[in-house]
């Protein structure tokens, strides 16, 4: 929107108030109506246009060219300033409501186009107001592009929503003299009903996926447990050592109260000593004969290497 500058006013009053001051004192009242047609005549010529502003001049209804950006003069009652056209970038929203995707479902739709003029006389001469025609152009294109597409892909893939978008558009205004940037659709919504059904899929999913993941844990966990008995297969004093150091571990804790069978303990040759005290005194035995038997080991070892 141009705004109206104050230098064309300041030089109307420069120019009449010296002339009807020097009228009126020396009576000389045509020399004050005079002054005051050139000065007002002088003050419309001049106009003045902003650094990103053009101004569409046409003369007797013919266009004769641009004018800015810096000061200029038109010939009062024959130019006249058809449009004044910026040409910085603009923003513009716009939007589709209740329109049906391809898979029938009713959306709302928010996106808005960044756009510039390239041609200030395609622009004013090509369209008669070219800010409303191409907020129009975008509404349609939307939903053309809606009718076309699935929920999940404008839900999933926007992306490649705002490049459709944009081709659809700038093709339609490149003869208006008007560059799309670029078109960024904003928010997609839709129904409650639609977001409580697909709410509880997600919900489902995820649920699916952690008994899959539960599952595969579960199977690591028989794997691992394979693999330890496989260790234990062939030597009983170590099952028996880790079995009480287990049942030990469970027990040395205050106020712990263990039931245990009591073909676990014989299996175990606890004998009558039990509680803590009792696996304790065991696991140190046990512990005392395996590291007997193993220097025991090691000695002959080294006797048979001597001789």
């Amino acid at each position: 929107m141009h705004k109206p500058k104050i230098l064309p006013l300041i030089l109307f009053f420069v120019l009449f108030v010296p002339a009807a001051l020097y009228a009126f004192s020396a009576g000389i009242f045509w020399i004050g109506a005079a002054a005051f047609v050139l000065a007002m005549l002088i003050s419309i010529s001049l106009k003045i246009a902003d650094h990103w502003e053009r101004a569409i001049v046409l003369r007797l209804g013919k266009f004769t060219g641009l004018k800015g950006p810096g000061a200029f003069i038109i010939i009062p009652f024959f130019d006249s300033i058809a449009y004044w056209i910026d040409l910085r970038i603009v923003s513009t929203a716009f939007s589709a409501e209740k329109t049906l995707t391809k898979n029938t479902v009713p959306v709302d739709v928010e996106a808005v186009l960044f756009w510039k003029v390239i041609d200030p006389e395609k622009a004013a001469l090509e369209v008669e107001d070219y800010r409303n025609t191409i907020s129009m152009a975008a509404q349609t294109a939307l939903i053309e592009v809606i009718g076309k597409s699935l929920l999940s892909d404008m839900l999933e893939g926007r992306n490649k929503l705002d490049i459709e978008l944009k081709e659809i558009i700038d093709k339609r205004t490149d003869s208006w003299g008007i560059d799309v940037m670029s078109v960024e659709i904003r928010d997609v919504l839709i129904p409650s009903e639609l977001q409580d059904a697909m709410s509880m899929q997600a919900q489902a999913e995820q649920e699916r996926q952690a008994r899959v993941i539960l599952g595969d844990s579960e199977k690591q966990i028989a794997e691992k447990f394979n693999q330890a008995s496989l260790s234990y297969q062939n030597n009983p004093t170590a099952l028996h050592l880790r079995a009480m150091n287990m049942l030990y571990e469970g027990m040395k804790g205050k106020s712990v109260f263990v039931i245990v069978p009591s073909s676990v303990l014989d299996t175990m040759t606890l004998g009558v000593k039990s509680g803590p005290d009792g696996l304790e005194h065991k696991i140190n035995t046990m512990s005392e004969k395996i590291l007997h038997e193993l220097n025991e080991k090691a000695k002959a070892e080294n006797d048979i290497k001597q001789e």
